[in-house]
């Protein structure tokens, strides 16, 4: 059919444009348009996103519970997008499209971490209502987690074993786990950048934990301590020190909500809780870029202040 005007009915007029039906009304002074192919709705799927509430208890707080969940599952799920994308750019040596990715996700954890504060509202008498309802479900099965945990460096196979019934999600976090991680990415940039970066760094079984190493610690030393020099990497390292930053806070803001609403008590799905959660902020992706701050020293300038006048 070609474009031509349909007949008006009543306040909506329609027309067909580029072979689909389009609709147009006049809406407090606006022409609004739509048509009969995508819509808001079918583009984000609202209406299976917001039917997939399905609370065990008929307690009122649960909802809350759910939603919070969901977000944050929502949000990492973007997160692991932004991290291959920003691993991709690094393969190709493309610093500032990386850098781009990186602040974005920077962004995110920050919105995540000021998310907890809506659960901190739940009382621990509101927790109680229905917590006993969620028997062993807990975060800890979260396998995107862990995947994020394994995409920025935090490898450890025996995370896998509480997804065993869980074919899909054991499959994934078993092929993430051999795959090299963001950090990995990072220091073969400053191999082929020309730093001194170990053999054993940039070819190693990516399943393993990763160890600190002496050398790749001396590497960003010398990058940090002349960073006019080396402003690409200076910059890159900064971005992703923020991510590390970012997320120890996210950790430490999960320990407080919880310790606020179950004070103690062992997790649903049988951790110690709060301290679990404390003991994963000793936990860091990128122990190098950590570990040589401390070296760093400041050169010695400015006069002799002995001649100051005094006030």
């Amino acid at each position: 059919m070609s474009d031509s005007k349909l007949p008006d009915d009543g306040p909506i007029r329609r027309r067909i444009e580029d072979g689909v039906e389009t609709f147009e009304a006049t809406i407090d002074g606006e022409t609004i348009q739509w048509d009969a192919g995508l819509t808001y709705s079918r583009h984000l799927q609202t209406e299976q996103l917001l039917t997939s509430q399905a609370p065990v208890s008929d307690k009122p707080d649960e909802m809350l519970f759910i939603i919070m969940h969901q977000t944050m599952e929502l949000w990492i799920k973007l997160m692991l997008h932004e991290v291959r994308e920003a691993m991709a750019a690094l393969r190709e040596d493309k610093l500032g499209r990386a850098g781009k990715t990186l602040d974005r996700i920077a962004t995110i954890m920050r919105h995540m971490i000021h998310s907890w504060e809506v659960l901190a509202t739940l009382s621990p008498h509101d927790f109680m209502t229905f917590r006993g309802f969620l028997r062993k479900a807990s975060g800890f099965q979260s396998h995107q987690y862990r995947e994020l945990e394994f995409l920025l460096g935090l490898k450890r196979a025996d995370l896998i074993l509480v997804h065993e019934s869980n074919h899909e999600a054991k499959e994934r976090l078993t092929k993430v786990l051999g795959e090299a991680s963001l950090y990995d990415e990072v220091l073969a940039v400053l191999a082929r950048a020309g730093h001194e970066i170990p053999q054993n760094k940039l070819t190693r079984d990516w399943s393993q934990p990763y160890e600190a190493s002496e050398a790749v610690e001396q590497a960003w030393l010398a990058i940090y301590t002349n960073p006019e020099e080396h402003w690409g990497l200076y910059m890159l390292g900064e971005k992703v020190t923020a991510l590390e930053y970012y997320f120890q806070e996210w950790r430490f803001k999960h320990m407080k909500t919880v310790s606020r609403v179950i004070g103690h008590k062992h997790g649903t799905g049988g951790s110690s809780g709060v301290n679990y959660l404390v003991k994963a902020l000793d936990l860091s992706f990128f122990p190098e870029l950590w570990a040589m701050r401390t070296r760093m020293t400041a050169p010695k300038e400015g006069g002799d202040y002995s001649e100051c006048p005094h006030s």
